[in-house]
Formats: C-alpha cells, structure tokens, sequence
C-alpha cells in the first residue's frame, strides 16, 4: 500500500503550537539582540561619553519618533528574551513540564512582555 504523500510543503499553512512560537521568538529575540543591539546600545554609549554635545545630541535623537519605536522593539525583543529565559530555566529545572503548564506559562511569557512592553513605552512617549 503506497502512502499519498503531499507534493509540496506549504509554510504558511503550518500551525504551530503556542511554546514552539515562544521557543522561536525567544532565539529571534536573542539574536536581534546580540547583532543589531550590542553595536547601537555601544555606539549611543560611545555619544552620550565622549562630550556635553554627544550628549545633547542623543537627546534630540531620543525626541524623533522613529528612534522611539525602534526603543520600544528592542524594549520588547529584551523582556520577551528575559521572560522567556527565564520560564527556559524553570523548565530545565523541570517546574511546569506538564503541556498545561507549558501552555499557560508560554501565554504568560507573552503577556507580561507586552503589557511591560506597552506601559514602559507609554512613559517613554
């Protein structure tokens, strides 16, 4: 009996369950994090020491709007990274295993990351 296998694998159709989607925004985040994070947090750094004009000047760039949502995404790439590390850790120290748990921590994850997301955002704006 031969198997009806499908001819091509639609992506887009794939539903993942919601602790894979955490696991990979939580590799997505670290990553966003590492490469475009660590230069722009280093070069602003760099500004805001160097003189009292560096200074001034990275004000001004925290007074545009575009800067403001690009701080609020890497705001929110670092507390999902942070939430989701540590729900990682408490299930390497096998606490919520079970998929109940698994699912309602991951919900958690993603809760507390927005809502820290948003009210920290609404005092930066």
């Amino acid at each position: 009996m031969q198997r009806k296998r499908p001819k091509y694998l639609n992506l887009l159709e794939i539903r993942q369950p919601l602790p894979a989607v955490i696991s990979i925004l939580h590799r997505l985040s670290g990553a966003l994090l590492f490469f475009p994070g660590i230069p722009l947090l280093l070069c602003g750094l760099d500004l805001i020491l160097n003189s009292p004009q560096g200074y001034a000047q990275f004000q001004s760039f925290l007074e545009n709007p575009l800067f403001k949502v690009a701080l609020t995404l890497f705001l929110w790439f670092f507390l999902h990274h942070l939430f989701a590390g540590i729900r990682f850790l408490a299930l390497d120290l096998h606490y919520g295993g079970k998929l109940e748990q698994a699912r309602f921590t991951s919900k958690l994850v993603l809760t507390v990351g927005i809502i820290l997301t948003l009210l920290i955002a609404a005092w930066i704006w």
